[in-house]
């Protein structure tokens, strides 16, 4: 069994397509740092370089997901659910102009999940 550690809400999703149509492949990290502190920023392949400091928690709607190895260390107890809200966020992610911004949403992984991860 394996667990994931990133999912997505279908309105997240249709914000998704309606990016990809106008921008091609997408990527999303999170950084943990400016602008909307820790909010989930989306961008076209190649527009951030990524580097060791880097961890790829996941793929959701067909987008690699990744988040600074710092910021990881506090949220590795965490499932994250990429959604989207009405309003303007304070980053250079894609969705900016359509008026919604993604945000993630997190609970704690159970001990069952811990466990799979190798965590406990």
């Amino acid at each position: 069994m394996s667990i994931e550690r990133v999912a997505i809400t279908p309105e997240a999703a249709e914000i998704i397509d309606k990016l990809r149509d106008r921008n091609g492949e997408l990527f999303f990290h999170q950084s943990g740092g400016c602008c909307d502190g820790s909010a989930p920023m989306c961008f076209q392949v190649g527009e951030l370089m990524l580097n060791e400091t880097d961890v790829k928690l996941g793929r959701i709607h067909g987008c690699d997901f990744y988040m600074s190895r710092d910021q990881f260390e506090y949220w590795k107890h965490t499932h994250l659910t990429l959604d989207v809200v009405k309003g303007r966020g304070a980053s250079f992610s894609l969705e900016i102009p359509l008026g919604v911004r993604f945000v993630i949403k997190s609970r704690l992984f159970t001990e069952e999940e811990s466990v799979i991860l190798g965590e406990i």
